[in-house]
């Protein structure tokens, strides 16, 4: 294990959280400041993106004999390999993170945004390839390393110099100090129906993979009115993204029912994995946001946020160098939707919305209908003073969390363009992805172009499949002929990488079905 890991997470521990705590306050000043004078105004609207995946073994060295239960385990991403493909390390050691480079959001933003995610993607296809390894696009992964458990593979860790180290665990400092500084809410614990597992690391986390939206407001002082809109439209969208059914099997309780399990299943996993991992009875730092009044509260909230790391920070000549305990502060502030400043000169700084609930999807085409369509409400709703606004807040955490459980059949609830509140999906749906067609036309697409960007969702809304009930489908299947779960959930999820293996960079989900 590296020792000068360990010397860093004491580094950290050695921070006076305190003292960070009044840095934050006054950088959050600093912000509100630059706000007042217009800094972080761009008078144009920007779309970004970040996608996660994980590696799976790709099966090129499995002989004729082996059977069908073999292949696309998890696989560690070695280090210089992330670099070679030009992709960021992520909390596992099997994760790697693509960041868009920001566009407008107009035709031709959005045409490099899906060009960029593909032409980088396929490159590092390519060359994991050589490796024996596949890089996936999914909400979670079920089928741990060969020869490992998935408990095994969460739970390893060792102390080194008194410092507790995740075997697996990338070496970003923070995820480590996170175990061992006095505030760490250690056991961290996984909470799912039928689910048991505890961890002295924040590793459990690293089951998940997400994409994250980025929407940059033209006028930073209107950022609450994106960010309100943004949790009315987190419940339908989220209704369609789900996609992480089930955790590996060795997770699930002895001698459970495999019908209850499927029975029982979240269709978003992912949402309460990240929240029961990462939260506990004093830092609930996961959470569906309230809504904002002010710009000035967004600043605040983030500043206020409990401290879990207090990071040092160094200086540097970054314009948000200026407020860089703060910029430090936000890592560690967790919510579904949430506000961003930063930038690294004044002529870059921006202020946005990072929508988070989305999971990885099966394929590009999917994950960019997810990045245009909430960039289209985000142009439409406020525009057009959509009435959903007047949902109350507790109805939108409701669907949040009902979306979470039930999918696509989460009895969601909305307020169309006319005023009138419906539980019918097909008016909700037909409302909501009108205003994301509306948004893109106005933003400079065709109608065409635009339709075609919200088509995937549309066929999901009209069908009612979503990934997470096409891998239910199939392990109830399979459940029903008699399989165990730790062969159905790994069947399942081999057939998810082969059809994905075939339509990542240029097929849509809809195509798995025909």
């Amino acid at each position: 294990m590296d020792g000068d890991l360990a010397a860093r997470v004491r580094d950290v521990l050695d921070v006076d959280v305190e003292e960070f705590r009044a840095q934050a306050q006054a950088d959050a000043e600093v912000v509100k400041t630059e706000l007042r004078d217009g800094t972080f105004d761009n008078h144009r609207s920007i779309v970004g993106l970040e996608y996660e995946f994980y590696a799976v073994a790709d099966g090129r060295w499995r002989q004729e004999s082996d059977t069908d239960e073999a292949g696309a385990e998890l696989v560690r991403v070695p280090r210089r390999l992330l670099e070679l493909i030009r992709f960021e390390k992520e909390l596992g050691l099997h994760n790697a993170e693509l960041t868009t480079s920001p566009q407008p959001l107009n035709a031709e933003g959005l045409r490099a945004q899906a060009a960029g995610v593909r032409s980088h993607l396929e490159s590092a296809l390519q060359t994991t390839r050589i490796e024996g390894m596949r890089l996936v696009s999914d909400g979670m992964w079920t089928i741990p390393p060969s020869g490992e458990t998935a408990r095994r593979y969460l739970t390893d860790s060792i102390t080194d110099q008194g410092v507790r180290v995740a075997t697996n665990m990338t070496d970003a400092v923070r995820y480590h100090a996170m175990a061992n500084g006095e505030n760490a809410p250690t056991p961290f614990v996984l909470d799912a129906p039928h689910v048991s597992l505890e961890a002295d690391t924040v590793m459990p986390e690293s089951l998940i993979t997400s994409i994250q939206p980025h929407y940059q407001v033209p006028h930073a002082s209107d950022l609450p009115i994106y960010h309100n809109y943004a949790l009315r439209v987190a419940g339908p969208l989220l209704a369609l993204g789900v996609n992480s059914p089930f955790f590996p099997p060795d997770l699930y309780d002895e001698d459970v029912d495999p019908t209850a399990v499927v029975d029982d299943a979240r269709a978003e996993n992912r949402i309460f994995v990240f929240e029961s991992v990462l939260n506990d009875d004093d830092a609930e730092k996961v959470r569906f946001p309230r809504d904002l009044e002010t710009v000035e509260e967004a600043v605040d909230r983030v500043a206020r946020d409990p401290t879990v790391v207090p990071m040092p920070v160094s200086e540097g000549d970054r314009f948000d160098d200026k407020f860089a305990t703060l910029r430090r502060k936000h890592g560690t502030f967790w919510r579904w939707v949430r506000p961003v400043f930063d930038g690294a000169d004044r002529s870059s700084a921006n202020a946005r919305i990072e929508f988070r609930p989305i999971a990885a999807q099966p394929t590009v085409r999917d994950s960019m209908a997810f990045m245009a369509t909430f960039a289209g409400l985000m142009e439409s709703l406020p525009q057009h003073e959509h009435p959903v606004i007047g949902l109350d807040w507790d109805i939108a955490e409701e669907n949040f969390y009902a979306a979470a459980r039930h999918g696509a059949e989460s009895e969601q609830r909305w307020i169309t363009n006319a005023g009138h509140e419906t539980t019918d999906p097909e008016r909700i749906y037909d409302d909501l992805l009108s205003h994301a067609v509306e948004g893109l036309r106005g933003a400079g697409c065709s109608t065409e172009q635009a339709e075609a960007y919200v088509a995937p969702l549309r066929a999901r809304a009209e069908s009612g499949v979503t990934p997470a009930a096409w891998k239910r489908d199939r392990v109830r299947t399979r459940i029903d002929a008699g399989e165990p779960l730790g062969r159905a959930i790994p069947a399942m999820q081999r057939e998810y990488v082969a059809n994905q293996t075939e339509t990542l960079l240029d097929g849509a989900f809809v195509d798995w079905e025909s």
